[in-house]
C-alpha cells in the first residue's frame, strides 16, 4: 500500500499530514523465498508496528500421520526443516522409541549423533549465506555452497541414496549400516572442505567493518525476553542463555564428547552469526570424536516386533513372510500412550508429542518446531528500528517455513 497523505487548507496555508504506510514484505520477495508476510506498519523508514503472517508452505505434517504407520511418518518429517532432514528424522524416532521402551544400539547411537551434526553445519552454512546474499554480500554465499553441496554428494547421497528427503531413520535403529569408507570421507570433508569455508567466511564477514556496521546492535533482544517469546538455539544462546539440550537434558552419547556451548551478549543479528559459526566448529569437534569412538555391531535393535526380518528369511520362510507382511501393512505395534520428547535441532528445540492408542499408528502428533517461537519474536526484534535492518534480523533468525506451517 502506498502512502496516504491529506492536505488541509488553514488561512491561506497548506499542511501536509502523512499517516503511517502499510507495506507487505513477501510472500514475493527475494528475503521471504515466498515463503513468510511481514505486514510492517511504517513512519517512514522506521518500523512502527510488524506483524508476522505465516501459512504459504503448509505440509499438513500432523494430520497426514493419524492416516500413516509409524515408520511411514519418517518421510513426513524430512519436509519439516527441509534444510537438515536427517535431525527431523532423528528427533521424531527417538520420540516413538521413547514411548515403546526401546534403547537402540550403541552403534545406531554413533551414527545419529553423526549425521545430526553433519546437518547442523549444513544448516547453519545456509543460514549465514542466505543471510549475506540479503545484505549484498554474495561471496559468503558460494564459499558456503560448496562444502553443504560437498556433505550431500559424498557423505548423505551414499547414505540414505537421496538428498533432502532421506527418511533414514527407523523405529529402533536405522535403515541401514554405513556404506564402506564413509568415515574416511567424513574425515576428508571436515579437513578439506569444512574447516577451510568456515576459516574463509570468518576472514570475509567478522572483521568487516561493513558487515559489524549492518549487523551489531541490530535486532537485541534481552534474555528475559527471549525465554519468554519461547526462544531456543542459536537465537536463545546470542541472547546470552547457554542452553543447549545436548547438555542440559543430554540424548545419545553427547555426554560422552567433549564441546563447548558459546553464547553472545547482546542478542543481536551479529551475536547470532557469531553463536552459528562457532557452533560449527564445535560441531566439527563432536563429529571427529564420533568419528574416534564409533563401535562396531547391529545398527538396529535384536526384536522382530520393530525390524523388518532379512530378506533371505521373506524369501525362505513363511513365518519371515507373515513378519514382513505385517510390518508393511500394519505398521509397528507400539503401546498405548503418550511422551513428549526434544532434541536440540540446528534452530534450537525440536519437539514431538505423540498420542499412541495402540497399534500401527499415530493416534495424534503434535511438534514443537523452533521456527515458530522464533517467527512470533520478529516484532519484538524488529519494532523502532529501520526497514533494511528487518532484512539482516530475518535472515539472522533462519525462519524455515517448513516446519512453520505444519
Amino acid at each position: 500500500m502506498t502512502e496516504v497523505v491529506t492536505y488541509k487548507r488553514e488561512a491561506g496555508k497548506l499542511d501536509m499530514q502523512a499517516e503511517p504506510m502499510l507495506l507487505n514484505i513477501g510472500p514475493s520477495h527475494p528475503a521471504t523465498h515466498a515463503t513468510l508476510k511481514l505486514i510492517a506498519e511504517l513512519d517512514g523508514e522506521t518500523i512502527l508496528k510488524l506483524t508476522p503472517e505465516f501459512g504459504y508452505l503448509h505440509r499438513c505434517f500432523e494430520k497426514e500421520s493419524e492416516s500413516h504407520t509409524w515408520t511411514q511418518v519418517v518421510t513426513y518429517t524430512d519436509r519439516l526443516n527441509y534444510v537438515s532432514p536427517l535431525m527431523n528424522n532423528v528427533g521424531y524416532a527417538m520420540a516413538v522409541e521413547k514411548l515403546c521402551g526401546i534403547d537402540v544400539t550403541e552403534r545406531c547411537k554413533y551414527i545419529r549423533v553423526l549425521i545430526s551434526e553433519f546437518s547442523r553445519i549444513i544448516d547453519h552454512m545456509v543460514c549465514i549465506g542466505t543471510n549475506m546474499v540479503d545484505l549484498g554480500a554474495l561471496t559468503n554465499f558460494w564459499y558456503f555452497w560448496k562444502p553443504r553441496e560437498e556433505v550431500y554428494m559424498h557423505l548423505i547421497e551414499p547414505l540414505t541414496g537421496t538428498r533432502l528427503t532421506t527418511g533414514y531413520t527407523r523405529i529402533g535403529g536405522m535403515a541401514w549400516d554405513l556404506p564402506d569408507g564413509w568415515e574416511e570421507k567424513a574425515r576428508g570433508v571436515i579437513e578439506h572442505v569444512i574447516l577451510p569455508a568456515i576459516a574463509d567466511v570468518n576472514a570475509l564477514l567478522t572483521k568487516n567493518r561493513i558487515f559489524i556496521e549492518r549487523t551489531m546492535g541490530v535486532g537485541p533482544i534481552t534474555p528475559k525476553d527471549a525465554i519468554a517469546l519461547g526462544f531456543t538455539g542459536p537465537c536463545l544462546r546470542a541472547a546470552g542463555v547457554p542452553l543447549d539440550l545436548r547438555k542440559d537434558e543430554t540424548y545419545l552419547v553427547y555426554d560422552r564428547f567433549d564441546f563447548d556451548v558459546p553464547v553472545g551478549e547482546e542478542g543481536d543479528t551479529c551475536d547470532r552469526y557469531m553463536v552459528r559459526m562457532e557452533e560449527m566448529r564445535q560441531s566439527v569437534r563432536i563429529i571427529l570424536q564420533a568419528l574416534d569412538q564409533l563401535p562396531g555391531g547391529p545398527v538396529n535393535v535384536d526384536d522382530p516386533r520393530f525390524n523388518l526380518p532379512p530378506k533371505q528369511e521373506v524369501y525362505g520362510s513363511i513365518e519371515g513372510l507373515m513378519n514382513h507382511f505385517k510390518h508393511i501393512m500394519d505398521g509397528v505395534q507400539v503401546p498405548a500412550g503418550e511422551v513428549y520428547s526434544a532434541t536440540e535441532a540446528a534452530n534450537g528445540e525440536l519437539g514431538y508429542y505423540i498420542v499412541s492408542k495402540g497399534g500401527g499408528g499415530p493416534y495424534k502428533i503434535k511438534v514443537r518446531p523452533p521456527c515458530f517461537p522464533l517467527f512470533q519474536g520478529m516484532p519484538r526484534l524488529c519494532e523502532g528500528g529501520m526497514i533494511a535492518d528487518l532484512i539482516a534480523v530475518l535472515g539472522s533468525v533462519n525462519i524455515i517455513a517448513g516446519e512453520l506451517d505444519r
